[in-house]
């Protein structure tokens, strides 16, 4: 379980590639004491277990359902991950809660930018449409967010400088794809309902 509040921004050191499975190679940030192999890290939203700690870089495998249903497929050497350990019991909870269980990839379909005021509209299949309320929650790439504006085939978030600046979200264009985790309790609510 996560929180959706990014720790770090690294880029993939390697990407082996192989039928089925990729395995991902990062530096480990300076910040993560104490990782060990089988823990839980979010890598743009997505959880993935470490399987190798070595030379100051943490690997995890990538199965085909993973490729399949996120933006991961599209990594290489060189590219950029928001990172977030797994949360513990005792701790503050700052975003809300995410599982790193991507619900599927949305596309950023126009940016607005005014001034000290960022709004990105994402593109999102209708539905999944019905777990995204405003005020709401939503994970972007692993980011907590608040939901604006909803409407039939897509949602807005706002974004404050900081989150720009210490994520890989502010390098982001129209036309990118990005990792969408809907909101949990939404999903549970209208589950119940049938």
């Amino acid at each position: 379980m996560f929180t959706g509040i990014v720790e770090a921004v690294v880029k993939v050191k390697a990407l082996q590639k192989r039928e089925n499975l990729y395995t991902l190679v990062i530096e480990k940030p300076k910040t993560f004491k104490k990782v060990v192999i089988g823990e839980s890290i979010a890598n743009d939203g997505v959880c993935l277990t470490v399987t190798s700690l070595k030379g100051g870089c943490l690997s995890f495998d990538l199965m085909k359902e993973t490729l399949d249903a996120t933006t991961l497929k599209h990594l290489a050497s060189g590219s950029k991950l928001n990172l977030e350990r797994a949360m513990k019991a005792d701790a503050r909870l700052g975003g809300h809660f995410v599982t790193g269980h991507v619900d599927a990839v949305g596309c950023i379909k126009d940016v607005r930018t005014l001034p000290n005021y960022v709004e990105y509209r994402i593109g999102l299949q209708k539905d999944l449409m019905r777990y995204v309320v405003p005020k709401g929650s939503v994970a972007i790439d692993g980011i907590s967010l608040t939901v604006g504006a909803v409407k039939k085939d897509w949602f807005a978030v706002y974004f404050i400088p900081h989150t720009l600046e210490v994520t890989t979200i502010g390098s982001k264009k129209i036309g990118d794809q990005v990792n969408i985790e809907t909101d949990l309790l939404a999903k549970y609510i209208l589950k119940g309902r049938g």
